[in-house]
């Protein structure tokens, strides 16, 4: 069984978290959620979720991916955590799966791993990916890194995480039964 880690900050976007775990959990996918401490995560308009673990417990081989949601502040607390630069680098250098949405891609370029590479952001954190080089597309993948723009994106985003970890069909009989937009496709 695919493995995911999602790691929530305090002030994530509840939106971008929760769809795509959502749509991670119906393709079978088991889906971790980390907290940077113990206790309940507050998102960004105030809903508590009480993580599986800490960020301290992820060993990067029990995973086939790592996604960040964005939102603010949430992004910033994770962009200011060492232990999540830390993990996003060992991700990237085994060649694991990461995807960012929202403010989160500008983590990941912070991280050292978005020089070159397309990606999408929302569009206000445009200015913040170094080197990377910025799509207006609904969600980008470049080799191992998946993107996506902001909450009106998050079902698409985990539609295409789906379709990458199980396959195109399995994506769309989730997006069908969903009644998500032809545009996920």
């Amino acid at each position: 069984m695919a493995r995911v880690v999602l790691i929530l900050a305090d002030g994530f976007e509840e939106v971008e978290a929760m769809a795509v775990v959502d749509v991670l959990r119906r393709a079978e996918i088991e889906v971790l959620i980390a907290g940077l401490h113990q206790g309940p995560v507050t998102s960004a308009r105030k809903v508590k979720v009480i993580p599986d673990t800490v960020v301290d417990s992820i060993r990067v081989e029990d995973f086939d991916m790592l996604v960040l949601p964005g939102g603010q502040p949430g992004s910033d607390h994770l962009n200011a955590d060492r232990r999540v630069r830390d993990l996003i680098r060992d991700f990237h250098d085994k060649g694991k799966l990461i995807g960012a949405i929202c403010a989160a891609p500008y983590v990941l370029a912070d991280a050292g791993i978005l020089d070159g590479r397309r990606v999408t952001s929302y569009p206000s954190y445009r200015d913040k990916l170094g080197a990377a080089l910025y799509e207006e597309k609904t969600v980008v993948e470049d080799g191992n890194i998946l993107t996506s723009r902001g909450p009106g994106t998050a079902l698409c985003f985990g539609l295409a995480i789906v379709r990458r970890m199980i396959g195109k069909q399995k994506a769309e009989q989730i997006r069908e039964a969903m009644l998500a937009p032809q545009v996920c496709e």
